[in-house]
């Protein structure tokens, strides 16, 4: 059962200012924001730790968030992933769903939104 008090979500984005204002809006909910500007760094962090959910940015300068989506399905197969984006192309949309995204959302994005498919992907997840 999701527990927000526990539960860590990971948060991948390049930009420190989406990082910041994802980060107070999931603490505002009651979860815990793991944050990350380096997609490395981030499948570092998950070899190690659990990680029931990911958001990820997909335009990222070293590793687009549809690799870092693939690694972490091989590094942890039962983590739900919420892929975001600037720029909503169908195919990235398609390619994203189909690896097993869970939500697929464009910036900017309700607050409601991202809340309710982070619930929905804890729900989810094993």
């Amino acid at each position: 059962m999701p527990n927000p008090s526990t539960d860590v979500i990971c948060l991948l984005d390049d930009d420190p200012s989406v990082l910041k204002a994802v980060g107070r809006l999931l603490s505002s909910a009651g979860w815990q924001a793991q944050q990350f500007s380096e997609p490395e760094k981030f499948l570092e962090y998950a070899r190690i730790h659990r990680v029931p959910v990911a958001v990820l940015d997909v335009w990222m300068p070293a590793m687009n968030g549809l690799e870092v989506q693939s690694r972490l399905r091989e590094l942890s197969p039962s983590t739900r992933v919420i892929v975001f984006t600037g720029k909503d192309d169908p195919r990235v949309r398609s390619t994203a769903l189909n690896a097993g995204a869970t939500a697929f959302l464009t910036k900017p994005f309700d607050d409601e939104e991202l809340l309710i498919a982070i619930r929905l992907a804890l729900a989810s997840a094993t």
